[in-house]
């Protein structure tokens, strides 16, 4: 069995920053066990899977290791890949069902929207270990379904944490997002996620269905860009959409081979 595989970086107009993604295009469903081997084999902080419905497109994701049930990046890898590669005429709109319903994607001046959930933090309790890996004083702490939300004081703080992983991955069953306001964009951000086999996400597109209805509250506006401040780093827009965030990015495609088993 030969199956085309494409690796796009995601979030970025340009090779080797962003998020890079592996998009498998199955010819029919394979076994969770299978699925999970292979996003081990690439090692990636996902690796989507999809599999051609009657209307669109099955999408699952998968980290090195665990599946998981909301990705923004790796669905932005994968409506670029069925546009670049033909699957998807350049007008069509892209339409996954995921764990997470149903998601949309549409190509507009250049970049791809995202129509996915808002997934707003409610104020939480920190656990011990939450703010000792972090070590930071923060502004405020917040849960989602998802992750916890942890505002601190400045871009400099979010851009400087150096975090203890083995005590994050014990707070957190899937990640943690530290962010802040910032001067070039409205606010900046940083994902971590050792529990689910990431220590740091370079640009995660589902922490940005938090962070909307986070800082449209606190800032007064629905139109917002972000940027979340890994090594690889990428811009990310926003938009508040009643129950819904519109998520803008760019991709861009690095390689292309065939899985063979």
């Amino acid at each position: 069995m030969s199956i085309p595989l494409v690796q796009v970086d995601a979030f970025t107009d340009r090779r080797f920053a962003g998020n890079p993604a592996a998009v498998c295009i199955l010819p029919a469903p394979q076994s969770d066990r299978w699925m999970q081997d292979v996003a081990r084999e690439m090692n990636l902080s996902e690796t989507a899977f999809l599999v051609a419905d009657e209307d669109g497109y099955s999408l699952r994701w998968f980290t090195p290791a665990v599946e998981v049930d909301l990705c923004g990046h790796a669905t932005l890898a994968s409506a670029h890949v069925l546009w670049e590669a033909g699957y998807l005429a350049p007008d069509a709109e892209a339409r996954f069902h995921t764990l997470s319903g149903l998601l949309t994607a549409r190509r507009v001046d250049g970049w791809i929207e995202m129509n996915f959930p808002s997934e707003s933090p409610a104020p939480a309790e920190a656990p011990g270990d939450l703010l000792t890996g972090l070590a930071v004083e923060p502004r405020w702490v917040g849960k989602n379904r998802m992750d916890w939300v942890v505002e601190v004081a400045s871009e400099a703080e979010v851009r400087g944490l150096a975090p203890d992983f083995t005590l994050l991955g014990r707070a957190a069953e899937r990640g943690v997002i530290v962010t802040a306001r910032a001067r070039e964009f409205d606010f900046v951000s940083r994902f971590f996620g050792p529990a689910a086999g990431v220590p740091e996400d370079p640009v995660t597109g589902s922490a940005h269905c938090a962070l909307a209805p986070y800082w449209a509250e606190r800032l007064g506006k629905k139109d917002m860009v972000a940027f979340q401040a890994s090594a690889r780093g990428g811009v990310v827009r926003v938009r508040l959409a009643g129950e819904r965030v519109i998520l803008g990015g760019q991709a861009v495609t690095v390689l292309e081979g065939k899985l063979i088993g």
